[in-house]
């Protein structure tokens, strides 16, 4: 995880791809993808497109394009040309991450993201397809998970003052995270299920 704040990232290839790559980074970062065509599903994301032929460009040129580049992705079909820009990438001191070809140092997980929280989920590009069901079921598992957050957020300095002992302050967060009515009623009510919470745990 890092912060990427106006880092410059390059994604090299427009497919479907590099769309996902480009997706994962362009909430942060100034995120250029290179390529002869875009995927559609680039439309929307906050990025530049700069057109041309990767394979007709000559090691000098790639270089160019990574003068400045904080971190780049290559996510061609072809795995030689991706291995070649991992190459200039190590030799310039870029971050790089290799959708197909030799693994590259940096590694781009599945994210599960919400307001209050960001989990990550890898399999080292094994099994990208257990990453994303993994992903999926946290998505639809714990749907409540950024409201739930913000109850315990909201409940911890409640407890400093009235509860003295940390075991036990502990404890009464757990027990609030594990109460299914109130992981229930946070899907729908989050003033209901706040009420519940003070009412079971902190007026017991």
């Amino acid at each position: 995880m890092l912060d990427l704040t106006g880092r410059r990232v390059l994604i090299f290839g427009g497919g479907d791809v590099g769309a996902r790559k480009a997706a994962h980074f362009s909430h942060e970062a100034e995120v250029t993808v290179f390529s002869r065509s875009f995927s559609p599903n680039l439309d929307g994301l906050t990025i530049r497109r700069q057109e041309g032929d990767l394979s007709a460009l000559s090691d000098e040129a790639l270089r160019d394009l990574l003068s400045g580049a904080f971190l780049a992705v290559a996510a061609t079909p072809d795995p030689e040309l991706n291995d070649r820009i991992g190459r200039l990438c190590a030799e310039a001191g870029v971050l790089f991450n290799n959708a197909a070809g030799v693994p590259g140092d940096v590694i781009i997980p599945s994210v599960v993201r919400g307001n209050r929280f960001l989990v990550a989920v890898s399999t080292y590009g094994r099994s990208p397809a257990v990453s994303r069901y993994l992903r999926m079921r946290l998505e639809a598992d714990y749907a409540d998970l950024d409201r739930m957050i913000k109850l315990q957020e909201e409940i911890r300095p409640m407890l400093r003052e009235t509860e003295p002992v940390q075991a036990e302050r502990s404890r009464i967060l757990w027990a609030i995270l594990s109460d299914g009515e109130i992981r229930v009623a946070l899907t729908a009510d989050y003033a209901r299920a706040r009420a519940m919470a003070i009412e079971r745990y902190l007026h017991a």
